[in-house]
This record gives C-alpha cells, sequence and structure tokens, in this order.
C-alpha cells in the first residue's frame, strides 16, 4: 500500500511544537491518569494531539482531497545527541517501509523536532512506530497505545470520521447507544422522519462523501462515535467514568429486568433510569465505585450534545445532520433560518471555499 508523501512545512510544524510541545502540562487530568513522573507524555501540554491530523487542500480543488486527512509524525530529539536516522513505520504504507522523517529548521537551524506528513484516507484506525538509529519504539509524545495480539505496543492513531470502535466492548456501546438515543430529539417520530428526509436530500456529491459515513453508524446522528472518538483523545481522562458507570447501569437494568438484554429494554426503563440520576439516587447503584450517579448524567449530556452539533469531522453531526435539523427549526418571521451553517463549511456539505475543514 502506497502512501503520498506531502512537501514538508516547517513553519506548521513549528507552530504545533510550540504550541502545545513546548508548553508545560499543568492540569492533572490531561495526564490521563496513566503516566509516571518521568513520562514525557505527563508532561507535555495536549500531547493528544500528536500524530497532528488535519484537512488537506491543494488550493485548487477543494474537494478533490476531502477523503484524506493531512497526517504529520513529529518525533522530539531526546537528549544532546542527535539521531542519524528518524523514520516511521506503520500499518497506513507498507508495514515494513521505513519512511523518513526531516529535521526542522527554524532560521535556517536544526530544531529537535523532526517530522513527515502523509496523506492517509479518512475513517482509519492505524498503528506505528518510530525507527530511531534502527531501533522501534512507540511514539513517546502520542498517548495512544495500542496492545498487539503478538503482545508488542504499538502507537496508534485516527483520522477524521473515524466509526471504528476504540474503547468500548460490543455490550458497552450497545448500552452507550441507548443512554444517548434517551438524550437526543432524532429517536422520536419526527426527529426519526427528519433525519431520513435529509439524508435522502443530499445530493449525489454529498451522498457519495458524507452518506457512506453515515450508514456505518448504528445511529442516527453518530453521537454515540463521537463520545469514542474523544474518550481516546482529549476525553481519555474521563474514559473510567464511563466503564465504570456503564458496568453499574448495565448491572443495575439486569437487577430490574433479568430477562432481557439491557440494550432491548422497554424506553420507560430507560426514562425511570434517568429520573433516578437526576436525583443522584439510583437504587441498586453501588456509590462506593462511583460517589454521583448525577455527575455521570451530566457527563453523558454535555458529550452527547456535543456530539450531535459539533463539526462532522469529529465523528458526529454525520452529514451535517445536526446542523440542518437546528436550521429548520430556528427560523425568523419570515421563514428564513437563523442558523446559515452552510456557509461555515467547505465543500461539499457547504459552500464556504476559504474553510478547509
Amino acid at each position: 500500500m502506497s502512501v503520498q508523501i506531502l512537501e514538508l512545512d516547517d513553519q506548521y510544524v513549528l507552530n504545533h511544537c510550540t504550541k502545545f510541545l513546548a508548553r508545560t502540562n499543568t492540569d492533572p487530568r490531561h495526564n490521563f491518569g496513566q503516566f509516571q513522573d518521568d513520562d514525557l507524555r505527563s508532561r507535555i501540554g495536549e500531547s493528544w494531539r500528536f500524530p497532528i491530523i488535519d484537512a488537506y487542500s491543494d488550493g485548487i480543488d477543494a474537494t478533490k482531497y476531502y477523503d484524506r486527512n493531512r497526517v504529520t509524525f513529529v518525533y522530539q530529539q531526546q537528549g544532546a545527541t542527535s539521531p542519524n536516522q528518524v523514520a516511521v513505520i506503520g500499518t497506513f504504507a507498507n508495514l515494513y517501509e521505513h519512511i523518513s522523517l526531516k529535521n526542522i529548521k527554524f532560521l535556517g537551524e536544526p530544531t529537535s523536532y523532526y517530522a513527515v506528513s502523509v496523506l492517509i484516507p479518512k475513517g482509519e484506525v492505524h498503528t506505528y512506530k518510530f525507527i530511531i538509529d534502527g531501533r522501534a519504539i512507540p511514539d513517546p509524545i502520542n498517548p495512544q497505545r495500542k496492545i498487539l495480539d503478538n503482545g508488542q505496543e504499538w502507537s496508534r492513531f485516527f483520522t477524521d470520521f473515524c466509526t471504528q470502535p476504540l474503547n468500548f466492548d460490543d455490550w458497552e456501546y450497545d448500552l452507550l447507544e441507548r443512554l444517548v438515543e434517551h438524550i437526543l430529539p432524532f429517536r422520536t417520530e419526527e426527529g426519526q422522519n427528519f433525519v431520513n428526509r435529509y439524508y435522502n436530500s443530499l445530493d449525489r456529491q454529498e451522498a457519495e462523501t458524507q452518506v457512506p459515513y453515515a450508514y456505518k453508524l448504528d445511529e442516527s446522528v453518530g453521537a454515540t462515535n463521537f463520545i469514542d472518538n474523544i474518550l481516546a483523545r482529549e476525553e481519555n481522562h474521563h474514559l473510567i467514568d464511563y466503564k465504570i458507570c456503564l458496568e453499574q447501569i448495565d448491572r443495575v437494568l439486569r437487577q430490574r429486568n433479568p430477562f432481557v438484554d439491557p440494550n432491548e429494554m422497554p424506553r420507560e426503563m430507560y426514562v425511570e433510569l434517568y429520573k433516578e440520576m437526576s436525583t443522584d439516587n439510583v437504587n441498586g447503584w453501588d456509590k462506593n465505585k462511583y460517589g454521583s450517579p448525577l455527575h455521570f448524567l451530566r457527563l453523558l449530556r454535555r458529550h452527547t450534545y456535543t456530539g450531535a452539533f459539533a463539526h462532522p469531522k469529529y465523528g458526529g453531526n454525520v452529514g451535517a445532520a445536526g446542523w440542518a435539523y437546528l436550521a429548520e427549526r430556528l427560523r425568523d418571521e419570515n421563514g428564513k433560518t437563523l442558523f446559515d451553517w452552510r456557509r461555515s463549511i467547505e465543500k461539499p456539505l457547504g459552500v464556504n471555499s476559504d474553510y478547509h475543514g
């Protein structure tokens, strides 16, 4: 599998490195609760931003590379001695093909950073390692790691519109979908009719680029998928909340109806569960394991609504259906929408020629 290597923009890389790698992490939540003090990832501000996943345009055709991400791998030299060779290998290319990283220069002088930018399709998950003077190591910066079947630890990243489960077992994902669908309006008859009507109204180009992502999802606008994505990166410090609380909710529901799987239980059982969670007192909840069901409900609601109405590249609001839902309902006295989202997003969904994701 060949991969297209892009011309490296030193200033582009330095901007990201200066903004994140050069900052001290002062927020203990973003240590992800799992790193020792001597781990590089515990000392960097927002280390989850690496490798850099970004939109790409050739400046000519705004839609030509819409289905690709620019992925920039960055290695920071450790110690005073510069390595002779820095390369990356991974599942995004021929696995044993070494792709060399170049030293990043500032005002013509070498820095401690090495980087390479490649084009990778959206909607994918990959593992990779750096090769430093012949020695293979996981990315020291990226918090995402995956243990393969052979026991080897690799770094992991995923591109925009990723729909592959990253954090949850099947039962956890199914239960999370049920919890999410009772928060959002899209499972009502009116909401489902709107979503179906909206997806069917997309023109051919929009359908070819966006609707395929929608039909990879079991829910209407992808909010559960969004939650899974952010828990793998920027909100990873809350993954433990989900793991503990999904187990609690599964157990509570099974106690109340031992004959039906929780993801198939009637809506009324979830309505009752929500009412109890909102009072911070759920019958059967073990507060020794998780003190406040209300806290988790607020966290879930925040993530759910953000996923339904965030930029589609983050894994939710598939095909901008959430935005279209708001646009249809927010109108002035003359019937004109007050939420003209298409002016703020790139083609093919939007009409903005200056914005590229």
